[in-house]
């Protein structure tokens, strides 16, 4: 019986496993308790996730751009915040 294909991972799942790995990275970073080579293979590691990151963001901004107007996507502008709306906690 032929083996199912299993799913690729969806971009935004990608991201956010990406970024909270980079999280963790920092926090564990931040508690100054690794050694110099251990803080020097977290800190490779955290570019390569901040990267990942920021690729992940500049492709979810084309998508977004590319569906605002295909014909042109350069000419999408980003969003007025709604008269009265607040803005989301961060």
């Amino acid at each position: 019986m032929p083996r199912k294909a299993t799913p690729e991972a969806s971009p935004v799942a990608d991201f956010e496993t990406s970024l909270d790995a980079l999280e963790q990275l920092v926090e564990k970073m931040e508690h100054g308790e690794m050694s110099l080579e251990e803080s020097l293979a977290a800190y490779e590691r955290g570019v390569g996730l901040y990267r990942h990151c920021s690729s992940a963001l500049e492709q979810a901004e084309l998508r977004v751009r590319l569906l605002s107007d295909p014909q042109d996507p350069a000419s999408a502008e980003p969003f007025e915040p709604l008269a009265g709306a607040s803005s989301p906690d961060v």
